[in-house]
């Protein structure tokens, strides 16, 4: 059997990390993903709701916020579940196996009012000192 899902999108809410009974670290965070559409069609959105556990769901809430793009591969899985009324409820969500970082560095820094993703987490902002360097002569060619 094959379960795997590969998504691209903007998280619409802070990520909150929370902690189950036996402290397994877990977040809950909801990536909204831009349907292809046709030349003159209307945009669409769905609004997915993802998980994460223990390292994954640390990093996740550490160094992302809401609005920033998010690249994720994971599983589907359902879930049955009770509200409080007693009503049967199907919750359906990806769970995230990997992470990564889908904006670009400018759209990272200029992230206005909001902390940047590599400050995150750290109890000093970066000063945009770094061992690496952006390479100003790119033509955009490649190497081969």
């Amino acid at each position: 059997m094959l379960n795997k899902a590969i998504l691209m999108g903007r998280l619409t809410r802070d990520p909150e990390l929370r902690h189950t009974a036996s402290n397994i670290p877990v977040t809950s965070f909801s990536l909204a993903v831009d349907r292809n559409y046709g030349k003159g069609a209307e945009r669409q959105t769905d609004f997915i709701d993802c998980v994460a556990w223990r390292s994954t769901a640390e990093f996740i809430s550490r160094y992302f916020v809401k609005g920033q793009m998010m690249a994720l591969v994971g599983s589907i899985q359902t879930r049955k579940w009770e509200d409080k009324d007693g009503n049967k409820r199907v919750s359906v969500e990806v769970v995230a196996d990997e992470v990564s970082f889908a904006d670009s560095k400018k759209d990272r820094e200029g992230a206005a009012g909001r902390e940047s993703a590599y400050s995150a987490g750290f109890d000093a902002p970066l000063t945009g000192t770094s061992d690496f360097q952006e390479l100003s002569d790119d033509d955009g060619e490649l190497p081969f």
